[in-house]
């Protein structure tokens, strides 16, 4: 069933932004907030930024302002300053996903603000935060992985180094943490009354979303027989995280008859599962293993074995088996094949393109018992203009009119 009222409901939300950092909102809009995007006269060109472009918008702008207001406003005219300030005095949260200081240089920054609202959580996100020697270099979303060391350069045939295939992290990471951060901001200002204001950095997000690594080398640092690894490594370090994973046997990935899996029995007892499970009780007598976290690291006897075992069976038929003989083993999918899965497809419904204009993943936490409402199509620059200024704000025909005479609607 549909909830009557999905779970931000009521929960206002101002957002200036530009480029990727509006993804801060985007779980907010999913969740049934009020989020009023006002954007300059030309529009934010996140439109035409990136590919794909799905008729002359691109996928980047559809997934990250789906269900959000478009309000056009020229702030450099005062009666356009004045609009945001009254819209501000009606909201919770003003987000400024552009450089810190955007809003200040039109008299609408948090020490302005916060005199009309006492309540307001305002929280401006860039990409290096409003501090460090970093914080006025111009940059895009990249920038925060490589400065995070989320990326490895590559080199080409020719010798060329190039940008690799990687996750982004910086700038989702940022509004996984920032919009928790927020929201938190808000239910504090609920109960006292007060306000906050915010400084997010999408690299530090990104280099905070990675930090089993960085926390790795540092406890590294540290003399070796205070930090070790594994008792199953009789307590050699091994690389650092998914690095240490290359030489395992025990957890590593494996040729499937038709694909690949992930194998998981690090734990004795999911190992032994695994060998009377494939009928071969021996492999568990030969090498049982260490109680827990044991990857067999660097036996290459067995790994051979189990190259050979894993290729008699289809991805399917492996995880039919491992539900049946409770052993860990995953599928390997891409980006491309997953939407294909059928855990996927049971738990993820695409948000379809005749719809939203692009398909779209939809939001990924499920309420028990109660649908969460589709969210609208990513606006048109100003395609809400009139109407937010008419029900947010009560204004009238004649005010309306008289703000596009002084050119404050662009």
């Amino acid at each position: 069933m549909t909830h009557p009222r999905p779970p931000l409901a009521g929960l206002r939300v101002v957002e200036s932004s530009v480029l990727g950092p509006a993804a801060i909102t985007t779980s907010f809009a999913d969740l049934g907030a009020e989020v009023i995007k006002v954007e300059t006269p030309a529009g934010d060109y996140i439109r035409e930024m990136t590919w794909p472009i799905i008729e002359g918008i691109s996928l980047m702008h559809y997934h990250l302002n789906r269900g959000k207001k478009s309000l056009v406003l020229a702030l450099k005219t005062p009666e356009a300053q004045e609009v945001y300030r009254e819209l501000v005095k009606r909201a919770d949260v003003v987000i400024e996903a552009s450089k810190p200081g955007a809003l200040a240089r039109f008299g609408l920054g948090y020490e302005d603000l916060r005199k009309i609202n006492p309540k307001i959580v305002f929280c401006t996100v860039s990409g290096w935060g409003m501090t460090g020697p970093y914080r006025d270099m111009p940059s895009h979303g990249i920038a925060y992985d490589t400065w995070s060391g989320v990326v490895t350069p590559a080199y080409d045939e020719q010798g060329f180094c190039y940008i690799a295939e990687h996750v982004g992290i910086g700038i989702f990471a940022a509004p996984l943490i920032g919009g928790l951060t927020v929201l938190a901001g808000v239910l504090r200002a609920r109960e006292t009354g007060e306000g906050c204001f915010m400084d997010l950095a999408q690299s530090d997000a990104s280099a905070a979303f990675d930090w089993y690594r960085s926390e790795s080398y540092l406890a590294y640092a540290r003399p070796e027989d205070v930090v070790t690894g594994n008792k199953a490594d009789n307590y050699q370090r091994r690389p650092v995280a998914t690095a240490g994973m290359r030489e395992g046997v025990r957890y590593q990935i494996y040729e499937s008859k038709d694909g690949h899996v992930l194998f998981m029995a690090s734990e004795q007892a999911f190992w032994k599962n695994f060998c009377e499970g494939v009928g071969r009780p021996d492999l568990f007598e030969k090498w049982p293993g260490s109680k827990y976290a044991d990857h067999a690291r660097g036996n290459l006897e067995l790994r051979a074995i189990l190259r050979d075992v894993f290729r008699t069976r289809t991805t399917q038929e492996w995880l039919a088996l491992s539900v049946k003989a409770n052993t860990p083993i995953a599928p390997v999918n891409t980006p491309k094949n997953l939407p294909e899965d059928p855990q996927f497809r049971a738990r993820m419904q695409l948000m379809p393109h005749e719809r939203h204009g692009a398909d779209m993943l939809p939001y990924p936490v499920r309420f028990v018992g109660e649908e969460l409402p589709l969210p609208a199509k990513a606006p048109t620059a100003g395609q809400h203009t009139e109407e937010v200024l008419r029900t947010v704000l009560d204004y009238d025909e004649q005010r309306i009119a008289d703000l596009r005479k002084a050119g404050a609607l662009g």
